[in-house]
């Protein structure tokens, strides 16, 4: 019996539902993402394990963001690099990872800085800080790779026509021109 079916039997990459890299996150990206989902995590499990706070409002900013953190990049990361990304409508994925991340580097270190100044100074709430401060590097890190890989991801390099899409380059060779000079 012939091979007739083997040419078409192949696996298609593009339609595989995990991507590695994608053109939103390359691989050096997608390891400090999933450093940063562990740090939030292990910060978040610390801070769940502090038994009595002296500044419990500290305690609780701290625990809402690095659970927050946890879960919003954990969903980030799978969103990223599986194709569910295609499905949710969302077109401007590059711009909503920069601002998404530049906003929880600065609250997760915020977070961390006021956890610093009122906690109770036990071996747990210090541990659970320096995790706090580890996560939020790894955002700023994040946040570094992807301007250098990508550049900013708001700048306007490319002009927009009046329609909001990108105008075509204006032509430079002229219509209606003679061919030779003796024309």
């Amino acid at each position: 019996m012939p091979d007739v079916y083997a040419p078409t039997t192949a696996p298609n990459p593009k339609t595989s539902w995990l991507m590695l890299p994608t053109e939103t996150l390359e691989k050096a990206r997608c390891g400090v993402k999933v450093i940063q989902v562990l740090l939030s995590f292990v910060a978040f499990i610390l801070e769940e394990m502090v038994i009595s706070c002296s500044s419990c409002s500290a305690l609780y900013f701290f625990e809402f963001v690095s659970c927050s953190a946890f879960l919003f990049t954990l969903l980030l990361l799978i969103l990223l690099y599986t194709s569910l990304k295609t499905r949710v409508g969302i077109s401007c994925w590059p711009k909503l990872d920069f601002v998404y991340t530049a906003v929880i580097a600065v609250v997760f270190l915020l977070s961390s800085i006021i956890f610093t100044s009122s906690n109770g100074d036990t071996t747990l709430e210090r541990t659970a800080v320096a995790f706090g401060f580890l996560a939020s590097l790894m955002f700023v890190l994040d946040l570094v790779l992807f301007v250098k890989s990508a550049g900013f991801p708001f700048r306007r390099d490319v002009r927009e026509s009046s329609n909001g899409g990108a105008a075509a380059e204006p032509e430079t060779a002229k219509l209606n021109t003679p061919a030779s000079a003796t024309d």
